[in-house]
């Protein structure tokens, strides 16, 4: 939670700091969201989050639901018919919250495997005013809906080198999401390589991700070995990663 009010706060500050160069006023809000994950249990179709203002002015906002996809390692959102929020548009007092309710109208479609959604939090700008520029905010909260069989993630790893640039590349075989995060890896010397900041954590099932990761100096041959390291929702990984492809 407290990163995400952090990373908010910082998007706030950045476009602030570049409205008050140009001589103009900034006005912008700070929205707060809990959880910023939601898990639907096998069959269950409701759950809530709530949205806290937590500025000094009353802000208007709109949610709304989407399918989530990772086609070619992107993530995708397509209109949803399966995820319904409500209230779809609200107005939250300074100080206040909005609870939110979530609805499941159908369930997986793929009895086996997990159903991805995501949630966008949109502020509407408020009405224009001389000499200010108002910053508004998105907030995107990813909805995972668990299938009634048992479903856990398989994740195969290894380097891929392409255009001088090296990847962390992940493959889910399984039937459920992965969050991987702090990401490292260990050369034979023991130098030290990590993915370059805003990399997002998620491999959906079924979907391959690549992670670019930061180096100096030369890059690995192919046919070597790094030591990867990192934390998931399954538990600490910490395995051999073999370097295909050309430097």
């Amino acid at each position: 939670m407290n990163t995400r009010r952090l990373r908010v706060a910082a998007r706030i500050l950045a476009a602030t700091s570049i409205v008050l160069s140009t001589g103009l006023v900034a006005g912008a809000q700070s929205l707060s969201v809990l959880p910023v994950n939601v898990l639907l249990a096998p069959g269950q179709k409701a759950a809530t989050l709530t949205i806290t203002n937590q500025g000094n002015s009353a802000t208007a906002i709109q949610i709304r639901g989407y399918d989530w996809s990772q086609p070619d390692g992107n993530d995708k959102l397509a209109t949803s018919d399966a995820l319904v929020v409500s209230p779809p548009i609200a107005t939250i007092a300074a100080g206040a919250s909005q609870v939110v309710r979530l609805i499941l109208r159908l369930p997986p479609l793929n009895g086996d495997r997990e159903a991805t959604y995501r949630i966008l939090v949109d502020q509407i700008p408020p009405p224009a005013e001389p000499g200010v520029v108002h910053v508004v905010l998105r907030l995107s909260i990813p909805i995972f809906a668990l299938p009634t069989t048992r479903a856990a993630s398989i994740v195969r790893y290894h380097i891929e080198l392409k255009e001088g640039q090296m990847y962390l590349v992940g493959s889910n075989e399984g039937l459920r999401h992965e969050a991987v995060r702090d990401i490292e890896l260990s050369t034979g010397d023991g130098h030290k390589l990590k993915t370059e900041a805003g990399a997002l954590p998620y491999i959906l099932s079924g979907a391959t991700r690549r992670w670019p990761i930061a180096t100096q100096g030369s890059l690995p041959r192919p046919g070597e070995t790094l030591h990867l390291t990192a934390h998931s929702d399954a538990g600490a990984i910490d395995e051999q990663v073999s370097v295909f492809g050309a430097p």
